[in-house]
């Protein structure tokens, strides 16, 4: 009688375990991904396809290798229509500035001085939107230009799910030279609010970095130099021992430091001092290429802003000769590539319209890069040098379903990168179409 109401009761509650077990199986959410080609962040692959569950890639399997058969059928979704296209891992923007938008439509100093807080806070929350649906599902941030410590408050919001946007790392105030940054009176009695936070010698910039770190930065950005020469051309700001101290404080937090920098001698001193990446480095030489790249310095060189800018004051591409400025940018990026520097995706959105971050792309393919080693910079390359790479940046099981698909094959057309069928945000779909 005993042996029997324990077979009864082992029938009983069995059923209700695996009934238990069935019920939180279907609450995960698997997507099976069969595009004709994957970006796996390093390679093209022909064929391959990839299974999703929840917010993590789960598997990643060649032709060879079965589809998984295990699964109940309800509890996979087969994202149709994928036929011609390509699957990549989420973009991530090197250089953007979410608080900032055109300056043909609105100059710096004015958006600095004549825009509200919360009008600028406004517009970020669109401009992080338009950057996800873009098919850039992380960016860096550098710099709230005059915006304070708000960009934290948008990287938390973005995190609870509150608005659309990317994963966000984050510098909240830049960090430049008294006297050197903007925006600026033509009376010297008169003193406006900046773009940026002011700190000069050891002790200032010391306790600076610290409040930046203490109020959310995630990595400590400083202009190394900027416009303020006799004839108000570019010019070293920081001296090399201030930007050592800024490296060592930085770094005891566990953080990088990036710079502003566009004349040899900053961005020497910048490598010198140990900072992980040059942004723009307009002014870079075979000699100082060579020097970041045998320090492992990367460089964002922001090639779109340089074009917006030069738009702006009415340079019409394809038709004028090219502005000084875009040629000797050309020749400096030609450069940094001759020398073997590993080369970031940035572009400096904000400059020119969120959304369209991609631009940076198809002209670091005009400037003589190679359509392939463009989707590892904006991928594997920037992940690896940004140190996010145990979570995103590739295609590769266990980290992060933050996936993208293009139409066609953006290493036979650049251009394809802004044609943006779906992402994928920690396992979220979103369909620009339906979005914008």
């Amino acid at each position: 009688m005993k042996s029997k109401l324990i077979c009864l009761f082992a029938l009983f509650f069995g059923h209700k375990i695996v009934a238990a077990q069935n019920a939180i199986a279907k609450k995960d959410t698997f997507y099976l991904l069969q595009p004709d080609r994957i970006f796996d962040g390093e390679s093209m692959l022909t064929g391959w396809w990839v299974l999703v569950k929840n917010n993590r890639i789960l598997l990643l399997g060649s032709p060879e290798v079965p589809k998984p058969a295990d699964f109940p059928k309800d509890a996979i979704v087969n994202i149709p229509d994928l036929k011609s296209k390509t699957l990549l891992p989420g973009f991530i923007k090197g250089h953007s500035h979410l608080f900032l938008h055109p300056y043909n439509e609105t100059e710096w100093n004015n958006q600095v001085l004549q825009e509200s807080r919360a009008e600028r806070t406004a517009r970020a929350v669109n401009h992080a939107k338009a950057t996800l649906l873009a098919g850039f599902t992380t960016v860096r941030d550098l710099g709230t230009e005059g915006a304070e410590y708000d960009d934290a408050g948008l990287k938390t919001a973005i995190e609870k799910g509150i608005i659309v946007g990317p994963e966000m790392i984050i510098a909240t105030k830049a960090i430049v030279t008294t006297g050197s940054y903007g925006p600026k009176s033509e009376s010297a009695d008169i003193d406006f609010h900046k773009g940026a936070a002011e700190a000069d010698g050891i002790e200032q910039l010391t306790k600076d970095i610290r409040t930046q770190i203490g109020k959310g930065a995630d990595v400590i950005k400083l202009y190394a130099d900027y416009r303020w020469g006799v004839a108000k051309e570019a010019a070293p700001t920081f001296t090399l021992e201030e930007l050592k101290k800024a490296v060592e404080v930085a770094e005891s937090s566990g953080r990088k430091v990036v710079v502003h920098a566009s004349t040899a001698e900053a961005i020497k001193r910048s490598v010198e001092a140990g900072v992980v990446t040059i942004e723009h480095g307009d002014g870079g030489t075979p000699e100082i290429f060579a020097m970041m790249k045998s320090k492992g310095v990367a460089l964002c060189p922001t090639l779109a802003a340089v074009e917006a800018t030069s738009k702006y004051k009415g340079w019409r591409k394809g038709l004028d000769p090219d502005p000084e400025r875009v040629s000797a940018k050309k020749k400096s990026f030609k450069q940094a590539l001759a020398a073997g520097v590993t080369i970031c995706m940035g572009g400096d959105a904000g400059v020119f319209a969120h959304g369209e971050n991609a631009t940076e792309m198809e002209l670091m393919v005009e400037y003589g890069m190679q359509p392939i080693d463009v989707l590892r910079s904006a991928t594997s390359v920037n992940a690896d040098v940004f140190e996010i790479n145990s979570t995103v940046g590739r295609i590769k099981p266990g980290l992060l379903a933050d996936l993208i698909v293009l139409e066609g094959n953006p290493v036979q057309n650049i251009k394809q990168c802004k044609k943006v069928s779906w992402v994928m945000k920690n396992g979220i779909l979103y369909q620009p179409q339906n979005n914008k």
